[in-house]
């Protein structure tokens, strides 16, 4: 349930509430927005049952939450959570730009990459150490070397890093060179790895399953927050279905729903959705003008030579072609389009 207090509540009336909350074994999230004060409570609500919350001093209302996903619900939040990765805001008013190879191949490729998306507008800079790939004969990453590199293109660039992490025991290594952390569509529901991430102080980027449901996204989004951790970012990138033209179909249809199902960020992957470049600028240009907070792209200096998913990267030039677009849907749709994004340097 929330609790929902009078415009101007005084402190001392929400702790005195906050304190009645915990002492029956609940936990609590403050949300406060521009007028009113949001107190969430998480655990076993029926010991709440015999307090008389409505009664307290400074309570507006008590509202139960019926959907099974408690902290991802937008009725928790008091408006839109934003989520900060390193210096950039996901969420906010303007939109983010995450690109980068599909994975860290060397350091040369890595740099030139980073270069070259931080010129073309990108935010977060995307790049793969660890890779879960269909055949074990695949390139599966460099592991730590790759994280190495991508903390030095971090230093040298000023990008923050997202990288996808695995398994629990990848964790802490990770968090030592990333920005945020991914987990990937084939580890939606590996619920150990949901939980670690959740006790880490890294946003998490939370990437729908292959075949999964928007509730089970959702689901996968609160073990992460039920765990402690409330900056998750969520990322459509398309779910399987009966079509073969592309690798994925991108439910576009899944931004509007989840603005209106939950507070938290949602982009789109329209790399992993349409696995051919050729349609992936058009993709991202309908994420934004359904309402998407970002796109996410994998981009390589020669696409036919990379080692993994060639065929979905994008060159630099149609990065710095869709990125342009971008910025004029963006603009069209309300959000802002920052000034220093376009780096000539």
């Amino acid at each position: 349930m929330i609790i929902v207090f009078a415009a101007g509540a005084p402190a001392e009336q929400i702790d005195h509430v906050i304190e009645k909350v915990e002492a029956h074994g609940l936990r609590t999230h403050v949300s406060r927005g521009e007028t009113k004060t949001i107190v969430g409570c998480i655990g076993d609500e029926r010991a709440l049952a015999n307090v008389g919350l409505r009664a307290m001093p400074g309570v507006e209302d008590v509202i139960p939450i019926q959907r099974p996903y408690k902290l991802a619900s937008r009725e928790f939040v008091d408006g839109r959570t934003v989520v900060r990765v390193g210096s950039v805001e996901i969420g906010g008013a303007g939109i983010a730009v995450v690109a980068g190879p599909c994975s860290v191949e060397n350091l040369e490729t890595l740099m030139d990459v980073a270069h070259a998306v931080r010129r073309g507008g990108a935010d977060v800079l995307r790049g793969g150490a660890f890779k879960p790939r269909t055949s074990p004969y695949s390139f599966r990453g460099l592991g730590e070397p790759a994280l190495e590199m991508l903390a030095l293109a971090r230093e040298r660039t000023g990008l923050p890093v997202v990288t996808e992490v695995m398994d629990p025991r990848q964790v802490e290594q990770v968090s030592r060179f990333a920005d945020m952390l991914q987990v990937g569509a084939r580890n939606m529901q590996n619920f150990d790895l949901l939980g670690e991430v959740g006790q880490s102080e890294l946003p998490v980027l939370l990437k729908r399953g292959l075949s999964a449901r928007i509730k089970e996204l959702l689901l996968a989004a609160e073990y992460v927050m039920s765990s402690g951790n409330m900056n998750v970012v969520l990322c459509e990138r398309g779910i399987r279905t009966f079509e073969t033209v592309t690798r994925n179909t991108l439910d576009i249809s899944a931004v509007p729903v989840l603005k209106l199902e939950t507070h938290l960020p949602v982009i789109v992957d329209p790399s992993h959705a349409a696995g051919r470049r050729d349609i992936i600028p058009d993709l991202a240009a309908a994420a934004i003008a359904v309402g998407a907070d970002g796109v996410m792209v994998e981009v390589h200096p020669h696409p036919d030579e990379a080692l993994s998913d060639g065929e979905q990267a994008l060159s630099y030039e149609e990065f710095d072609r869709m990125v342009a677009r971008l910025s004029d849907i963006a603009q069209v749709v309300g959000r802002e389009v920052p000034v220093e994004r376009f780096d000539s340097t």
